[in-house]
């Protein structure tokens, strides 16, 4: 009787079901950019910067009115030698600044006139020409470049996992 006892158990328990889960993920995604342009600016200022020794000054240099859209413009001083026959030194420096811009406007993502001033750093606007990417349903990719200024990047994940 154990013994029949002991192989029914064992054949019941070889016909109970076994438990498991399986999971099967698959992930695809295709990114394409394509950079704006950009311009980065800062105005200069005008400077004027006079020294000397054994010099007189006879008319001052004067930096001229700012109004928008001109410059500042600058006449240069006028000197003299205060001692005749002794050494002398003179130095006078101008840099002229930079105009007031005039604001730029953007129309359809883009900007027709860029702004240039004393430190200007432009770059130029991506062009799309033929940048394409695709994923298949059995997860071949294709990627096409584009022009200057884009990006594509593709990926697929595939992941299986049992429980």
């Amino acid at each position: 009787m154990t013994r029949t006892l002991l192989v029914l158990g064992i054949t019941l328990a070889a016909a109970l079901p076994a438990k498991a889960d399986i999971t099967h993920k698959i992930q695809s995604s295709v990114q394409l950019q394509v950079d704006g342009a950009a311009s980065q600016a800062s105005r200069i200022g005008s400077t004027l910067s006079v020294s000397g020794s054994n010099v007189s000054l006879d008319t001052a240099p004067v930096l001229g009115t700012l109004t928008a859209g001109s410059a500042v413009g600058y006449t240069p001083g006028a000197y003299s030698i205060t001692t005749a026959g002794d050494a002398f030194s003179y130095s006078e420096s101008y840099i002229e600044g930079d105009a007031t811009p005039n604001a730029t406007t953007v129309s359809s993502g883009v900007v027709t006139s860029l702004p240039m001033l004393g430190n200007t750093t432009t770059t130029s606007g991506g062009v799309a020409g033929s940048l394409a990417g695709t994923i298949a349903s059995d997860g071949a990719m294709t990627i096409t470049a584009g022009g200057a200024g884009t990006t594509a990047t593709g990926q697929v994940v595939l992941s299986i996992e049992v429980d």
